[in-house]
Formats: structure tokens, C-alpha cells, sequence
């Protein structure tokens, strides 16, 4: 069904539309942006308490459009889509391609919305890039975040970031986003499934991480799990997402001077502003 990477940006837009055939059990009509629009019947407008099975179709002349809201990305993953909307809420979705009972099957879902070893190594305060002035967005929901006071060339600023942790931002908008995880929130998130929600919204920018406070190896020591499971899922995501790093940095420490040196490099490498 076209691209493993294809994927459009907000000029265009997502459609729902009623179904015009009677008799179908799947009420309403689906129009991604993508390879020359995809075109789903549905059971739901929107997949808002569980996932809604969907079913290829073509768009009709005579359907009657109930919603049209602007598109921020739409990227096609291996066996899934990632949608984004640019609307405050239900905003984020993934339509899944799979197989149930040896039969394609189509699934639309949102992501669940939910929620160390402290090494004795010494950061060291040399300037990341050799930047004078470093400009970090904040996102405004972030409680207990990086403060950079080891670098005083970093001052930063609240934002209500699209995706993402922190930020740095030139004319244009955005350039690099960096999504933090506690080692706790991360297990979580990769196993509800929010992570590749979030990994795909990442994905949008032209630099982006997830940093995580906390090792590797903790993964395999995980209760109540599988040995090795969180890390097969890990990998998935690694291979779905593979623009958006995950970095184990150890410790809160260790992955703040992490952020700040991803940051200040993508800003010198990717934007005019951090040129000499």
C-alpha cells in the first residue's frame, strides 16, 4: 500500500464522512492524506474509549462530510500509520494493519493516556557546540524539569511544546524536541503502548530523542514481566521509529547534560541561527 515512509505535513487535511451505503455495518468514511488518499469505512468517527475496526473503500461522489480538521503529520510506519491532528484535543491516532484469524484486518486506536543506578561520574561544563546563547522550550507540563544550571549560557522558556519535553526552535519553528522518561514512566509508556504515540510524533521533527534516566540493563529486571519482553518491544519501536534515538543516560544528571548537548548540536547543525 505504497511508501514504508511516505507521509504528508499540515497543508493537508483529515476527512470524516457518513456512508452513504445503507446496508454497511461500518457507518462513517475515513480520508487520510496519504499515498493519494486512503480512503477507510469505520465503525466509530473517532476511536474514543476503544479501538475501532476499520475496513478499506473508496470515497463516494455523494458523502456527506461531518468533519475536516487540519493534519500536522501523517507517516506511514512499516504496519502502521501514524496520524496527527492540529486540533487541542483527540489529536493523536494510529491506524494498525494486522491479521486476525489469517485475515487482514484494520484497527484505529489512540494512545492510553497514563503515566536508578546514581554512577559517580563528574559532567563536565565545557559549551555544547561552542554555542555563546542556548534558547530551551520547556513544555508547560513538565513539573520537575532540567534546569541546565551547570551551563549559564542556557536560559529557558515555557512552551506548549506539539511534542516532546524540550526544545530548540529557529525562525522556522522547531528543530530538535527531546521527550524525557523517568526509568518507571518509561516502562510504562512502552508497555501500554503511549510510547510509539509519542516516538511518532517525534518523528515530525528534524532532530529528535527520548532520553531515559536510568540503564539498558534495568529493562531485563523489570517485575511482573517477561525476561526480555520490554526489550523485544523496545527494539519494534527502534526499528518503526529509527530517526528517534531512545538513550540510556543513567541518571537524571547524566541525561540533562545529555539534552543539552543533542539540543545545541541539532540547532548548530540543522538551523541557520547556530552558524558561526
Amino acid at each position: 500500500m505504497g511508501s514504508e515512509d511516505a507521509s504528508v505535513e499540515a497543508t493537508t487535511t483529515f476527512v470524516v464522512a457518513r456512508n452513504p451505503d445503507p446496508d454497511s455495518a461500518l457507518p462513517y468514511l475515513l480520508r487520510l492524506p496519504l499515498e493519494g488518499g486512503v480512503v477507510l469505512k469505520a465503525r466509530e468517527p473517532w476511536p474514543a474509549t476503544s479501538r475501532v475496526y476499520c475496513h478499506p473503500s473508496e470515497w463516494p461522489t455523494d458523502a456527506e462530510v461531518i468533519e475536516e480538521v487540519p493534519v500536522r503529520l501523517c507517516r506511514r510506519r512499516g504496519s502502521a500509520i501514524d496520524l496527527v491532528l492540529d486540533r487541542a484535543r483527540n489529536n493523536r491516532a494510529q491506524f494498525v494493519f494486522t491479521e486476525v484469524r489469517a485475515r487482514p484486518a484494520i484497527f484505529w486506536q489512540t494512545p492510553k493516556v497514563a503515566r536508578g543506578a546514581r554512577p559517580a561520574v563528574r559532567v563536565p561544563s565545557r559549551r555544547a557546540s561552542g554555542l555563546e546563547g542556548l534558547a530551551v522550550l520547556v513544555d508547560t507540563r513538565e513539573r520537575y524539569p532540567f534546569r541546565f544550571a551547570a551551563h549559564a549560557e542556557v536560559r529557558t522558556e515555557r512552551a506548549a511544546l506539539p511534542a516532546g519535553d524540550y526544545a530548540v526552535a529557529d525562525a522556522s519553528g522547531i528543530v530538535a524536541s527531546v521527550e524525557r522518561k523517568a526509568l518507571t514512566n518509561f516502562i510504562h509508556d512502552l508497555v501500554d503502548g503511549s510510547l510509539g504515540f509519542q516516538m511518532g510524533e517525534l518523528a515530525g521533527f528534524r532532530a529528535a530523542a527520548v532520553v531515559v534516566e536510568g540503564r539498558y540493563s534495568d529493562l531485563f529486571k523489570a517485575e511482573r514481566v517477561t525476561p526480555g519482553w520490554l526489550p523485544e518491544l523496545l527494539a519494534r519501536l527502534q526499528v518503526r521509529y529509527p530517526e528517534v534515538p531512545v538513550v540510556f543516560a543513567e541518571t537524571r544528571k547524566l541525561a540533562e547534560e545529555w539534552t543539552y548537548r543533542f539540543l545545541a548540536a541539532a540547532l548548530r547543525e540543522l538551523s541557520g541561527e547556530g552558524e558561526d
